[in-house]
């Protein structure tokens, strides 16, 4: 299936296959996708996107997106346009702090040109009246547009090949956090290419306006017909029957930290896993926890987009870990 990307032009941001670990997380034992490990710079699920939308970005131009003030994106923009020799601008707005989001807004200060908006809506207008008056390469936030989400489509091909390689079943369910959407979008484009029969469970983390199930459709559809133009290939139809919202994690507001939530990242990291944020992954965890406790013969595989390696003091020579293949 590889060769349905051969037509997209990306860029190299060092995007690699990612492993998958089993853990056992007290009496539950998960399937966990380390996209964490997506890339040696920064990893997450950003890159997977980046490598899209970055692609003829050249050295000295400007790269323009928008976000909250602890956004993984923005910083994944800014390191990586930084990496390019190009010059990230970001306009942000307020979201509620935690240790993680105000690391991440100190660091994006640090790589990026930011312009403080007193909403996503005042960003969004100061970010169209730069786009018309001056000339800028635009990510939108998330960087969920039809070709950022072709990242998640090859991501999701590239599990179901490593499962089979392995000899590992499908799990039945696969659980994702849900915020602009582009992340769970491309995984049910793949997985409907795949012919699988796993779920893709988003759990939201936003306002339902943003996190829905309308939206996250609409953007699969339109990925999976940027995919069939640009690879003149017919592929299988979506499966939209494989999307679940789950909204019980959202927690009241954006990045407000939930009790589930914490308590499912300190169980991850006691168990020698990697560190969550409780934004996006620590929830998504924490519902993926319920749901395979909830239903103890269906097999649940945790995708973990929030790399937070560059957060611990080692140095970063000290914390590279494996990304070749399965770990079992």
């Amino acid at each position: 299936m590889k060769s349905l990307f051969d037509a997209v032009p990306r860029v190299d941001l060092g995007v690699r296959e990612t492993p998958v670990e089993r853990h056992d997380l007290g009496a539950v034992r998960l399937l966990v996708k380390r996209d964490d490990l997506s890339s040696p710079l920064l990893g997450g699920n950003k890159v997977r996107a980046l490598q899209f939308l970055l692609a003829g970005v050249k050295p000295g131009q400007r790269v323009l997106t928008v976000g909250s003030t602890g956004s993984t994106h923005a910083l994944a923009v800014a390191q990586y346009s930084t990496a390019l020799g190009a010059h990230a601008d970001v306009i942000t707005w307020p979201q509620e702090d935690h240790a993680v989001s105000m690391t991440t807004g100190a660091r994006l200060a640090s790589l990026a040109r930011v312009t403080h908006a007193m909403s996503p809506v005042d960003a969004y207008l100061r970010a169209g009246v730069r786009r018309l008056t001056s000339s800028v390469c635009w990510i939108p936030a998330g960087g969920s547009s039809a070709l950022g989400a072709l990242g998640h489509v090859h991501a999701a091909l590239e599990l179901v090949s490593q499962l089979e390689h392995a000899g590992i079943t499908m799990p039945h369910t696969l659980v994702v956090p849900l915020g602009s959407g582009g992340t769970a979008a491309g995984l049910l484009v793949g997985l409907s290419i795949a012919g699988v029969s796993t779920k893709v469970i988003g759990v939201r983390v936003v306002p339902k306006l943003v996190g829905n199930r309308w939206h996250v459709l609409r953007l699969a559809h339109r990925a999976r017909s940027l995919l069939c133009s640009l690879s003149s290939a017919a592929l299988p139809a979506l499966r939209p029957e494989l999307l679940e919202i789950d909204h019980a994690g959202y927690g009241g507001a954006y990045a407000r930290e939930t009790d589930d939530g914490v308590g499912a990242a300190a169980l991850l990291r006691a168990a020698g896993g990697p560190r969550l944020d409780g934004t996006y992954s620590a929830k998504a965890l924490g519902r993926a926890l319920a749901r395979a406790r909830h239903l103890p013969d269906e097999q649940v595989l945790f995708w973990l987009t929030f790399d937070g390696r560059w957060l611990d003091d080692e140095p970063r020579a000290l914390r590279e870990e494996r990304s070749d293949g399965w770990i079992a």
